[in-house]
This record gives structure tokens, C-alpha cells and sequence, in this order.
């Protein structure tokens, strides 16, 4: 009785400070990567996934990163960033992959799959949430502050990448030209930020703070170093 007493407490405390707390998250939601871009023909399906199934997942943090490489084809992604197109390639040098193409998906930035496979996307999925560790990953944001708190629990120590997402949750456009020419797509979870924010040796506790600023989601992922397996992820709406 005690210890609800003291949490009782804290949230309330929280509140009188502007305070918003996401809970600690051991290993976290599965973080799910869509590479896309409005100028794909193959694209709309993976979106249509993504949005009516995996981005009301808890237990999913589905992220859509739109690329640039579609441009020159008639239509022009106002979504896309060069920035996310790099990511993709990071991957696929990682993976030993000479080409990149969308739509793909990437799920816990280790398995690549063919993004409007949803079969095979779950079964990646349910791979990643049967290995779950017992990383924390705390976020508390006080009003344009965001603290990160990270345990290691007993993961292999190794240095880590720190990011900071934000994402639109949806949004819908009218594709004059291209592809998909004459069609309203719908997209969930569109990227619009990804930060790196510090690196992590995994040897002890460790806090980060960071500026955010909006309403947008917030995402914490903390990744090995040179593209590799995403330990764990946190988020905080």
C-alpha cells in the first residue's frame, strides 16, 4: 500500500509539473522500418499495412521513412528526405546488399522483407518480440525537455547509437503525376525527424536529455553501431 501510495504521489506531482512520464519499457515494442515513396506504383499496399495494421500495434513501433530515389519519375515525395535514403543504404551495405528498392520494411534493423508481405513481416515480428531482452528504456519530458534513461540490464556490452524519432501520425495526398497518378494514398506514422543523439557504452546507467518541441510522437531507439539490431525502443505520444 506504501508503494501505490508513493506512485500515487509522484504521477500526481507530475501532472502539477507539466510532467509526461512513458513507462520503463525492458527491450520495448518491435521497431518496424517501411521504406517508401509516393512515386512507387508498389508502394501503396505496404503503406496500407503499415497504417490499418501494424501503426495500432502496441507492441509495434511502426516508423514510414520516405525516400528520394522516385523523384525523377514524375512525382515529387514532400515527405522524402536524402537522409532517409542513406539509412536504407547504411542497411543494405550492413546486410552485404548491393541495391535498395521499395517497399521494404526493416523489423528490429536486422531482417529485411518485402514491405507488402504481411505475412512475413509478422513472423519477423514475433522473432524479434520471442528475443526481447532486458534493456530499459525510460523517456520523461518536461515541457520542451526529454530525459532518456537507459539500463542495460544484462545485454553483451557494446556501443550503441542513441536516436530521437518524431513521426506525423497520418496524413493523405492527392498524387497528380507519376506512378500514381489520379490517386489518394493514405500514410501513417510518416517520419519527420531522426536525430542521433548521443552513444552509449552499455557499462552503466546512462542519461541523455534532448529539445523536443511539438506535439508530435516521440520514439527512443537505441541501436549497435553501423546499422545493426535495435535492442530496444520506447515511445512516449
Amino acid at each position: 500500500m506504501a508503494r501505490f501510495s508513493r506512485w500515487i504521489q509522484a504521477a500526481l506531482l507530475s501532472v502539477g509539473l507539466g510532467v509526461s512520464a512513458g513507462a520503463v519499457q525492458a527491450g520495448g515494442p518491435v521497431v518496424v522500418e517501411l521504406y517508401t515513396s509516393q512515386g512507387c506504383s508498389s508502394c501503396p499496399p505496404a503503406d496500407a499495412f503499415l497504417a490499418k495494421e501494424l501503426a495500432k500495434r502496441d507492441d509495434v513501433i511502426a516508423l514510414a521513412l520516405h525516400v528520394d530515389y522516385w523523384d525523377y519519375i514524375g512525382w515529387k515525395d514532400d515527405f522524402a528526405d536524402p537522409a532517409y535514403t542513406d539509412r536504407q543504404r547504411g542497411y543494405a551495405r550492413a546486410a552485404g546488399q548491393r541495391t535498395i528498392y521499395t517497399p521494404q520494411m526493416i523489423i528490429g534493423g536486422l531482417d529485411h522483407v518485402i514491405g507488402s508481405h504481411p505475412r512475413e513481416v509478422k513472423q519477423f515480428i514475433g522473432k524479434h518480440a520471442e528475443a526481447a531482452n532486458d534493456v530499459a528504456v525510460s523517456l520523461t519530458r518536461t515541457g520542451d525537455v526529454l530525459e532518456i534513461s537507459l539500463d542495460p540490464g544484462t545485454v553483451k556490452r557494446s556501443r550503441m547509437s542513441v536516436q530521437l524519432v518524431r513521426y506525423m501520425p497520418r496524413a493523405t495526398r492527392d498524387i497528380k503525376r507519376g506512378e500514381n497518378a489520379g490517386r489518394e494514398l493514405h500514410y501513417a506514422n510518416i517520419v519527420t525527424e531522426w536525430l542521433r543523439v548521443g552513444t552509449w557504452n552499455m557499462r552503466s546507467d546512462k542519461t541523455f536529455k534532448a529539445n523536443v518541441e511539438g506535439d508530435q510522437p516521440i520514439v527512443v531507439l537505441v541501436q549497435r553501431e553501423g546499422h545493426g539490431q535495435i535492442v530496444a525502443a520506447a515511445r512516449l505520444n
